[in-house]
């Protein structure tokens, strides 16, 4: 590993998904058969692990532009072994994901509606709830991180404690708190990076979501969380595009690509929180000046590349597919 590329550690949730294509999602009491399924490797945390290693480098893994691993826990089973493999194959170092005998793996179910692309979701987090606050502390892996990624598909106060930890040691962090549970306002007290979803900004930022249709509501609630410390926040908005605003000011909504054919939104988010976590960390490691828009908008260009393909991890573009 070369000295001269970021650091990115995520510590966050693994997950085999179970992913079910259907006409329409189903009604209450309504039974469907689907027109396909798959079994995929999944996980906010793992899928935005794998994101940031496919987006650092070409499809032969060669000139990576960052150094990527991952911290969490799988069961005993061959879907443990599956993520594993999945981290491996991808180039995310799996040293820190610790296998834990008589647990079983996380499980997502996924049901994804064929002519929207959308989905809903249920998960059974299994080993993930064992990624206890000891994880954040052994192994020394914080001191060597430049950009820490979490998400809140992990005990909470697991979450809370690496954000502690990071900030104590200087060590920039990027939240995507998903899915949403309200956090003490102490957590945004200079966390550098947020990204939401429009509905993670509603339930986070105390308002009706409807109050995000407008720009002005966008920014009202953006400086909510401003206000609280946090320097840049992202809100990703679906068609609309995204919105961010900074601590420094600067602001603006980023139209969605244009004419993408949305086969499956599953692992979307993902792909933009690794494509802009690289960018965030390079702007870090080399000392410059982070250009959020920028960032914003080639993260937004990879993720409109992930819902054009079926499944999470296995969606999301290498780095000569977006470049």
């Amino acid at each position: 590993m070369s000295s001269q590329i970021p650091h990115i550690t995520i510590l966050g949730s693994l997950n085999t998904d179970l992913v079910a294509y259907v006409p329409h999602h189903p009604l209450p009491g309504e039974t469907l058969t689907a027109t396909s399924f798959l079994t995929s490797p999944g996980g906010k945390g793992s899928n935005q692990a794998v994101a940031c290693a496919k987006l650092s480098r070409p499809r032969d893994l060669s000139s990576p532009s960052a150094h990527v691993s991952m911290v969490g826990a799988v069961g005993s089973d061959s879907n443990g072994d599956l993520l594993l493999s999945n981290l491996a194959t991808h180039g995310v170092d799996s040293s820190l994901v610790t296998k834990l005998p008589n647990k079983k793996t996380g499980i997502a179910m996924i049901v994804v509606e064929a002519e929207t692309g959308q989905n809903r979701i249920i998960i059974s987090g299994e080993a993930n709830h064992q990624v206890g606050e000891e994880y954040v502390t052994q192994g020394g892996w914080l001191d060597k991180t430049d950009l820490l990624i979490m998400q809140l598909e992990i005990p909470m106060g697991t979450v809370l404690k690496a954000v502690e930890e990071a900030k104590r040691r200087g060590v920039d962090v990027l939240l995507n708190p998903a899915p949403a549970k309200i956090l003490p306002d102490g957590v945004y007290d200079g966390l550098r990076h947020l990204i939401v979803n429009e509905t993670e900004a509603a339930i986070l930022g105390g308002v009706e979501e409807k109050e995000l249709d407008t720009l002005e509501g966008l920014e009202r609630v953006g400086k909510g969380f401003v206000g609280k410390g946090v320097e840049n926040f992202i809100a990703t908005l679906g068609g609309r595009g995204v919105f961010y605003l900074t601590k420094g000011g600067r602001s603006g909504l980023i139209e969605a690509e244009k004419g993408v054919k949305v086969v499956d939104t599953t692992g979307a988010g993902d792909t933009f929180v690794g494509r802009y976590a690289l960018e965030a960390a390079r702007a870090r490691k080399e000392g410059g000046e982070f250009d959020v828009g920028g960032a914003v908008g080639r993260a937004n260009k990879a993720a409109a590349v992930t819902v054009t393909r079926e499944g999470a991890a296995r969606s999301i573009p290498w780095r000569d597919e977006v470049e």
